[in-house]
């Protein structure tokens, strides 16, 4: 009898671990990140046309050692 509470012991962290990862899977984490990507990609869009404007806009002076 005490052989076989070892076992149960022995066995009950990795059936446990493995239902927790399946219900973590199944909890739609997925939506989560799809939402995290989407407004990290709004943010990283509004950045990148701030920078466009910025750079499109005429300059009344040059700054000195550059190009024209």
């Amino acid at each position: 009898m005490p052989e076989s509470l070892y076992a149960l012991a022995l066995l009950a962290c990795p059936v446990g671990m493995g239902l927790m990862m399946w219900m973590m899977m199944r909890s739609g984490s997925v939506q989560h990140t799809d939402a995290v990507t989407q407004s990290e990609l709004t943010r990283l869009q509004s950045q990148v046309d701030q920078l466009q404007s910025e750079r499109n806009r005429p300059h009344s002076a040059t700054t000195p050692g550059m190009p024209l």
